[in-house]
């Protein structure tokens, strides 16, 4: 799968100077399995590239495609086909379910396009060190254990392109590592790429490409 961003410029964003090297009013192609750093200080649209290169904002000028489809062409069965096959992502703000448990965010996830057992779920958990909160709401958890469910959820579905914004901003360099770890070991298994991101800090990971704000 190709995305391409073409000359686009969000409305909110039109009165804010930008670099010639912004994503923002250049021609930027995100292709097939690339790793790609997103870097830019805060209020330059990290989370407006997430949204709009979703489909969950059209408030832009310019063209975003999907392998050369327009995607203000898409239906809203388009999308949800789009969103549980081909492109996952980790939200700034998580958006987990609150009231819900860690085990039930995760299985209700899962079951929209099954790919994992119940035990193979918990192992990830385990992984990330998290595995006792399997019963816990996710609304009692530390913002550092909520970002650990957002990226195992994100995981629970097959995909070519995981999107990634800020996953890491409350997590020590530890967990960092072993979320990444386990990120890089998904996407290489599926041949998909992600892309991450940032306020600046590389985390220590070779990317094909770095992008910015």
């Amino acid at each position: 799968m190709k995305i391409v961003l073409d000359h686009i410029m969000p409305v909110p964003l039109a009165s804010i100077k930008h670099s010639s090297e912004s994503i923002w009013g250049n021609y930027i192609e995100l292709n097939h399995g690339e790793k790609i750093l997103l870097n830019a200080s805060s209020g330059k649209g990290k989370s407006t590239f997430t949204l709009t290169a979703i489909g969950l904002r059209n408030d832009y000028s310019g063209t975003v495609t999907y392998n050369d489809k327009d995607v203000k062409t898409f239906t809203p069965e388009d999308w949800a086909v789009i969103r549980q096959e081909k492109v996952s992502v980790v939200f700034q703000d998580l958006q987990l379910f609150p009231k819900l448990t860690v085990g039930e965010n995760l299985i209700l996830k899962n079951s929209l396009n099954p790919i994992y057992s119940e035990q193979e779920i918990r192992n990830m958990l385990k992984r990330l060190e998290i595995e006792d909160k399997w019963n816990q709401q996710c609304s009692l958890l530390s913002m550092g254990q909520q970002q650990r469910v957002a990226i195992i959820r994100a995981m629970c579905q097959p995909f070519e392109l995981l999107i990634l914004d800020e996953p890491f901003s409350h997590l020590d360099q530890e967990n960092t590592q072993r979320c990444f770890s386990m990120i890089n070991e998904r996407c290489s298994e599926q041949g998909a790429g992600f892309v991450l991101t940032t306020l600046g800090d590389d985390h220590k990971f070779k990317y094909d490409k770095e992008l910015k704000l």
